[in-house]
């Protein structure tokens, strides 16, 4: 973090924020100012050059042509992947997910190249859309409670050697491979494809973000009522018979 607080970048958000996606970047600023923190939030748009200066990064869900789209901009742009060498906290959802993966299969049906920061492959699911809500184990490495979202894809995302599954479900889909994997992550480097948006289901994640870029253990504790009912609530649905 620099002398002039947390810088917080929201990416792309013109093509990337399915879903209520752009409530993670409200949740991350408002926990982080609930500590009393300094945060200055760029709003990055696709025409726009991503800064590599920023301390977490979060990118959304977005439709195909839009996944394309930003996958290209961000190859060219450069930004974001020197941002993740110079080690900042990099946190995606959904389309954005893909694209910080080796490949995905594009609106053209083609193999589109991603940034290669996490060692994912995302194909195209031939089955069943991916859709409902999800409960999961997060990685106990992680030492978090149980991951809640809301999931509405077609892509299956294959986990290379150097990613871990950033969850394990109980109901749900996750990655798609029938492995029981859900998402992905590195030591910087997060991807899951829970909507909802994941931060208001989950803040624990998002106080995970604000911890690794303060290279803290623990943080001041704050209200969280709200958020614990709405954990309840979306984790009731999640086990209910459909």
């Amino acid at each position: 973090m620099s002398n002039n607080g947390l810088r917080l970048v929201w990416v792309y958000p013109d093509l990337l924020s399915t879903y209520g996606d752009q409530g993670n970047a409200l949740v991350v600023e408002r926990r982080a100012r609930q500590r009393g923190l300094d945060v200055q939030r760029v709003d990055v748009r696709s025409d726009q050059p991503v800064p590599t200066s920023g301390d977490i990064y979060l990118i959304g869900g977005g439709e195909d042509r839009p996944q394309r789209l930003a996958a290209e901009r961000l190859r060219r742009d450069g930004g974001l992947s020197r941002a993740a060498s110079n080690g900042a906290i990099i946190f995606s959802v959904c389309a954005g997910y893909q694209i910080l993966g080796h490949e995905f299969i594009n609106d053209l049906g083609e193999r589109e190249q991603g940034l290669g920061l996490l060692d994912v492959v995302s194909t195209r699911g031939e089955g069943a859309r991916c859709v409902g809500d999800v409960l999961a184990d997060i990685d106990p490495h992680l030492g978090l409670e149980a991951l809640t979202g809301f999931e509405n894809h077609q892509g299956v995302t294959h986990l290379g050697p150097t990613a871990r599954p950033f969850a394990r479900v109980r109901f749900g889909r996750g990655n798609g491979t029938g492995d029981g994997t859900e998402g992905a992550y590195n030591d910087t480097v997060f991807g899951t494809y829970m909507h909802g948006p994941v931060m208001a289901r989950n803040p624990q994640i998002a106080d995970h973000l604000l911890k690794l870029a303060l290279d803290v253990n623990a943080l001041p504790p704050t209200d969280d009522r709200w958020y614990e009912a709405l954990r309840a609530e979306r984790i009731a649905s999640a086990t209910q018979p459909a």
